[in-house]
């Protein structure tokens, strides 16, 4: 196999780290939300759990980044 267009690879990476920096923003904000002082809110983990995803989805496409930048560059090809 050819190894993808630099532009795919870059592109991956970009959209991985932007997820990786999405999603402590909000579970951070999420926990700010649950920790205010005037009116605090019992921490339930569903939303957490479901605020993190976009953690887990970043470092699954920082792993299989070279493979997704093949299948992106075949499919613009």
């Amino acid at each position: 196999m050819d190894t993808p267009p630099r532009g795919a690879v870059m592109l991956v990476y970009l959209v991985a780290i932007c997820l990786l920096i999405i999603g402590p923003l909000e579970v951070g904000l999420y926990l700010a939300q649950c920790f205010q002082p005037q009116h605090p809110l019992p921490v339930k983990i569903i939303p957490l759990v479901l605020e993190a995803v976009p953690i887990l989805a970043g470092v699954v496409i920082l792993i299989k980044a070279k493979a997704i930048a093949e299948w992106l560059a075949n499919k613009f090809d």
